[in-house]
Formats: structure tokens, sequence, C-alpha cells
């Protein structure tokens, strides 16, 4: 059996290298045959790819999709310096 580092490096170069994915900021942790999936993500749809991505990369584990989405919001008013 891989080692769960070994498993989680190859995961996250996945979900980076990806074109649907394109994600670097996403922990990755495999506890025995579970894999978890940590942190923010721009939308439902993203959120979702990330999990396809990762049980692609890695289908021999249970993904736990623990990503949360996040609200981008358009700028305020611009900021002045003076």
């Amino acid at each position: 059996m891989e080692a769960p580092q070994y498993v989680a490096a190859r995961v996250q170069r996945a979900l980076a290298e990806d074109d649907r994915t394109s994600e670097l900021g996403i922990r990755v942790d495999v506890r025995g045959d579970q894999l978890f999936l940590r942190g923010h993500v721009t939308g439902e749809e993203h959120r979702r790819l990330m999990e396809r991505v990762a049980q692609e990369a890695a289908p021999e584990l249970h993904v736990h999709n623990e990503l949360q989405v996040v609200q981008v919001r358009e700028p305020g008013e611009d900021e002045h310096l003076d």
C-alpha cells in the first residue's frame, strides 16, 4: 500500500494540474482509507469538481469533501489615497 503522504501529494498534484480545477491551495489529508479535502473554493460547481478530480486520482479511497464555498463579491467604491 502506498504511504499516505504520497497519496496526498498525488491528489494535490492532480488538483493543481487538472484543467477543471487548477487549484493549489487545498489541503489533502489521508487517514487510512479516507481522504479529506479542506480549504476554500469560490463556488459549488468548483467544489464538486475538486471532489471528482480527487476521486479520480485516488479511487481506492473514500473522499470527504470538507471544502467551504466562499462568496466573492465585486469590489466596492474606489479607494482614493491622498
